[in-house]
């Protein structure tokens, strides 16, 4: 009898102090990606969520407006030795194994090098892909994606001239793989990268960044977000090999 009261009384203390139990949450998970696909590709914009929030946002109507904070970045690593993590990234989520997502950015008010805008699919600190364009200097820019798995970045680019302001961007999955691809007019899209996230096996997360890496601050305008079908079609060449 004795022995039953400690146990119970233990049982209660525990279950005061939170003890060992997790608890459930009560917390639905909310798939942004098949919601958007119901409702025509129409994403629910206050419905994202902030890994970080920046020196200043609006959200109106259709359009996102970021403004960055200097010293703000995302790499992990390769060549320059250093980690930065702290650029604010605007997400949703989805489990959805198929899906493309379209995104118009202005970058009008970029300035100072290496600051940017575009897209990202951000899972941790050291994994997670993203599209943008650097501003460089008053010559050229930097149109690029950098791919960062396992905690280290690598950074694929090519120079385009100075005076382009804006650019669409359209990110795919298939399974757990991804597609980034460019475009001029959000009509015709050129592809910027292929790759394969180890991380992203099963839920992800993806949207929108921006971010100043050096002493600078601008605004950056997103507008034109929407969900479709898999736009990244089955490859139709050389099939898999037999395992």
């Amino acid at each position: 009898m004795k022995k039953t009261f400690l146990l119970a009384s233990l049982a209660i203390l525990l279950g005061a102090c939170g003890g060992n139990t997790p608890k459930e949450s009560n917390e639905e998970f909310t798939d942004n990606v098949k919601e958007a696909l119901a409702n025509g590709g129409q994403i629910d914009l206050n419905s994202l969520q902030w890994t970080r929030e920046p020196a200043g946002f609006e959200v109106k109507g259709d359009t996102i407006v970021i403004t960055t904070a200097p010293h703000t970045d995302l790499w992990q690593r390769t060549y320059y030795h250093f980690q930065n993590d702290n650029a604010p990234v605007l997400q949703m989520k989805t489990k959805e194994k198929f899906f493309s997502f379209v995104v118009k950015t202005d970058f009008t008010q970029s300035h100072q090098r290496f600051d940017q805008c575009g897209i990202v699919m951000y899972l941790d600190s050291e994994n997670w892909l993203k599209g943008s364009v650097e501003y460089e200097n008053e010559a050229f820019q930097h149109l690029g994606s950098v791919a960062t798995n396992n905690g280290y970045s690598d950074w694929a680019t090519t120079a385009i001239p100075a005076d382009v302001k804006t650019m669409w961007y359209r990110f795919s999955r298939r399974g757990d793989d991804f597609c980034i691809e460019c475009s001029s007019d959000g009509i015709e899209f050129s592809q910027m990268r292929i790759c394969h996230m180890y991380a992203a096996a099963d839920e992800i997360s993806f949207g929108i960044y921006a971010c100043s890496p050096e002493e600078s601050s601008f605004t950056a305008v997103f507008t034109d977000m929407k969900i479709t079908e898999c736009a990244w079609k089955a490859h139709d060449g050389q099939q898999p090999d037999e395992n």
